[in-house]
């Protein structure tokens, strides 16, 4: 594990596809580090709500990124799959 890779979409499936193709748009963070594993998710009914705890989630240390991945997911899983 060397990268975390945090973004909000409004349909979660489509945006991992678009990781794992190169085609959701320019090349950017997920593509040139090679993010293709879901490892944790959150959902949420307003998209306001849920960018206010990307932004959060963005400014925490890697160890507590971590941390909150290992509650939800201790094995560290990939999910894409499971969605």
């Amino acid at each position: 594990m060397t990268v975390l890779y945090t973004g909000v979409t409004n349909h979660l499936t489509k945006r991992i596809k678009e990781h794992r193709e190169g085609t959701g748009g320019k090349q950017g963070f997920a593509h040139k580090f090679r993010c293709y594993h879901l490892v944790y998710f959150e959902r949420h009914q307003y998209i306001q709500h849920a960018i206010m705890r990307e932004k959060e989630i963005k400014g925490w240390s890697k160890m507590i990124k971590v941390k909150l991945i290992e509650q939800f997911n201790p094995n560290w899983d990939f999910l894409e799959d499971t969605i």
